[in-house]
């Protein structure tokens, strides 16, 4: 990845893709949770605070192998199934992890279920040499392959489930006896086979266990997740009026009947009830907008915003922690941060609250059905009462009563005639020059 960033934490549609693995585990309610990490555990300490989850380190790094058996003293006494997966594999769904649980007790009472795949170009992917009914002959490495070998299609992804009290005995005969000198996971499969106990294959689609080890991976996993999602949202009652330019987040939340025009962009954390329509070129993130809502174009929703009932925020308007009631609105060119908007009430074009004073922040309270002219500076701490008009190009530095005007501004002085003169001055002295 060429990256400072730990390859498992580099983000696929706002999450990173370790936990994207971890929330299809999550589904199954494992008992424990051990992560095995060669190199950067701070990144992974930090990403996994507040889960349930150990981590483990393989130094020296000798093969896959090798770092599932430094799960060992982590799981103890446990005597349960054991699902072995790749944290750079994000995509493999909960269902497709418990058929291999179910296929781990199935006919046969296999030693090892490996996941199989068939990828439109094998290249260097190891082999698995199977009957009709999924029981392994034989697995083999690319590297190990015969040519005939090489020609099977079934390529074995490593991921696989396997009792844990078959899993560490047979990880300690695992050697290292082969082309590329690593200790290679899918020998225990072999090492079953030897003790007279046979190991089964089920297949899932390439796409579910793609792997991500590049840039170019990364995009290319984003893209489909977006498809995916964007096909989802559409079947539940979404119009993407160009979807290929509409980028969700992994926890976007949309209603019935929302219109998304295009190049609208879902940060993490936005919830939209039905019937809003969100106009092109906006930018959600952590919000939560009510029924009937409209949003831009070119708007920008921050953490914390939240816009009640057919609300309105208009082009170029930008919200912050701040909440605006049913029906409130702001139409252009406005900054609301720290705020609470009544019902009704209406912000005018080039308003800002003034929320911050380099130090902390403050908040500004706008009663219901209050009027704030354009180009108005709000000053924080203040409230403005409901039904109160703030007269354009006013700053606000006391409370407005409810139902007053607020004037902040110097008063108009007009001399007439002047303009002429000015110019007539003005030409002269570039006509002597």
């Amino acid at each position: 990845m060429k990256s400072d960033l730990h390859k498992v934490l580099h983000p696929i549609a706002g999450r990173p893709m370790l936990m994207h693995l971890l929330a299809s585990l999550d589904v199954l309610g494992p008992e424990r949770t051990i992560v095995v990490v060669g190199s950067g555990r701070d990144q992974l300490e930090k990403a996994l605070a507040g889960r349930e989850a150990s981590i483990v380190v393989q130094e020296p790094q000798l093969g896959t192998a090798h770092a599932a058996l430094q799960a060992e003293s982590a799981l103890g006494d446990f005597n349960g199934d054991v699902l072995v997966m790749f944290g750079d594999v994000p995509f493999v769904s909960s269902a497709t992890m418990q058929r291999l649980i179910g296929r781990l007790h199935g006919p046969g009472d296999p030693a090892v279920v490996v996941l199989g795949f068939r990828p439109a170009d094998p290249s260097a992917y190891g082999r698995i040499i199977a009957d009709e009914d999924g029981r392994i002959a034989k697995m083999v490495e690319f590297k190990d392959a015969s040519e005939d070998e090489r020609a099977v299609t079934l390529c074995n992804s490593g991921l696989m489930a396997v009792r844990a009290e078959d899993l560490f005995s047979l990880l300690h005969r695992v050697t290292n006896d082969n082309a590329a000198g690593e200790y290679y996971l899918p020998d225990i499969v072999m090492l079953a086979a030897a003790d007279g106990r046979g190991s089964a294959v089920i297949e899932t689609e390439a796409s579910e266990v793609a792997g991500i080890n590049s840039r170019a991976e990364l995009a290319e996993a984003e893209l489909a997740w977006q498809r995916r999602r964007r096909a989802e949202a559409m079947a539940e009652g979404v119009s993407l009026i160009a979807p290929d330019t509409v980028w969700f987040s992994h926890d976007t939340k949309l209603g019935r009947d929302v219109i998304v025009e295009p190049n609208v962009w879902f940060g993490p954390g936005v919830t939209v009830a039905g019937s809003v329509t969100i106009h092109g070129f906006s930018h959600l993130e952590g919000a939560d907008v009510g029924p009937g809502a409209e949003v831009g174009p070119y708007a920008r929703l921050r953490p914390g915003a939240e816009l009640g009932a057919k609300s309105k925020i208009g082009n170029f308007v930008e919200v912050k922690k701040a909440r605006l009631g049913e029906g409130a609105k702001a139409n252009h060119l406005t900054y609301l941060g720290d705020a609470e908007i009544g019902a009704g009430a209406n912000i005018g074009a080039g308003t800002i609250t003034c929320n911050y004073d380099g130090y902390f922040k403050y908040r500004t309270s706008i009663g219901e059905g209050a009027f704030i002219g354009s180009n108005s500076a709000l000053v924080a701490p203040v409230n403005i009462g409901a039904g109160a008009i703030v007269a354009a190009g006013s700053v606000i530095t006391s409370d407005v009563e409810a139902d007053a005007l607020a004037l902040g501004r110097t008063e108009q002085k007009t001399k007439l005639g002047w303009a002429g003169k000015f110019r007539a001055m003005m030409r002269a002295r570039k006509k002597d020059s």
